[in-house]
Formats: C-alpha cells, structure tokens, sequence
C-alpha cells in the first residue's frame, strides 16, 4: 500500500514538472519569437534608412560637385564604389556577394543560439547592425552593381563611405568594447560550443 502511494506521488511529481517545463519552453519560445521579430524589424528599419540615403544621394549629389558640410572637414560627395575600400579588389562584386551572404549566414547561427536573456542583448543589437550593413550593400551590389558611397571626412582623407559602412563600424567597435569590458566571465560565450537542445 505504502509502494502504491509513493507511486502515485512520484507520477504526480512528474507531471508537475513537466507542466513546470512545459510552461518553461513556451515563455522561452515566446520571448525567441519577440526577439526575433524585434530583430527583424530592425534590420528592415535600418536596410530601408540606408536604401533611401542612398537614393537621395543620386537626386541630389550625383553630377554635382560636392556639398561641403565644415570647410576642411567633412563633405557629401557622390561616388560608386566598385570595389572595397581604399579601392582595392576593383570590379569584383560576385565576391562581396557571397561574403556577405557568407557573414550574414554565420551571424544568424550565432543569433539564434545566443540565450534569450539580457546580458546578450548589447550582442544581439551587433548583429542587427552588421546584418542591416552587410545587406545594405549587397543590395547595391547586386542591383547596381556598384556601392553608392557619400560620406567623405576630408581632414583626414578618408575613404568615402554610406549608412551600411557606419552600421558595420559601429558595430565592429561595440562588439570590441562588449569582448574586452563586458562579456568577461568564462561562460559567457559558452553558448557558442554547446549543443543547441
């Protein structure tokens, strides 16, 4: 008798935890599919800031000379950039396709096996950026077959960039900052070799 009634408070035990598991994954699924969405329409948000900064570069500074924004500084300047930069790989954009599909790929891995928490948001918020980038160029690219750049800091000669460029700068740098001051516990990145279960 006393076997029956520890049966049946074990079976009962389980099946409280796995209603408790149960509710578990669902607000975890919940929150995955917030992120994602959050995600997404972020990337949209920021693809369409930088597509529409690039068209009005070619309404307004394509053909003309260059609108000078601080004397000696800084200028919008039109220019199609076939090549990366500095002028370098020339004519080569098959190449910037598929490393960017390539780039892009690879952080939409890594986004969906960081954990759904808040410690990873400054990460998640990386890899929107670096997505919007890399996309907002591809775009081009395979559209035009060229980057329509505008941005030129003339006091220090430096390559003519767009929207897409500075989304992947600042990103590059934040996620610098998070590895060196943020993210300095052993397990932080423990999410990148466990299996996803």
């Amino acid at each position: 008798m006393r076997k029956d009634q520890d049966l049946r408070q074990n079976d009962k035990n389980n099946i409280d935890t796995g209603k408790q598991s149960s509710a578990v994954s669902g607000r975890e699924r919940k929150a995955s599919v917030r992120i994602w969405t959050v995600s997404a329409v972020a990337v949209i948000a920021a693809l369409i800031l930088d597509q529409w900064s690039k068209y009005m570069a070619v309404q307004y500074l394509k053909g003309q000379p260059a609108k000078v924004l601080i004397d000696g500084v800084f200028e919008l300047r039109y220019l199609e950039n076939r090549g990366a930069a500095f002028g370098m790989m020339q004519n080569m954009q098959y190449l910037f396709v598929i490393g960017a599909i390539l780039i892009c790929a690879v952080i939409l891995f890594l986004y969906g096996r960081m954990p759904f928490t808040g410690k990873y948001v400054p990460l998640r918020v990386c890899a929107v950026l670096l997505i919007a980038g890399a996309a907002g160029n591809m775009i081009d690219r395979i559209r035009l077959d060229y980057v329509i750049d505008f941005f030129y800091f003339r006091l220090i000669d430096f390559p003519i960039f767009n929207v897409a460029d500075c989304y992947v700068v600042i990103a590059v740098i934040v996620f610098a900052y998070l590895i060196l001051f943020h993210y300095k516990e052993e397990d932080d990145f423990r999410f990148l070799s466990r299996k996803k279960g």
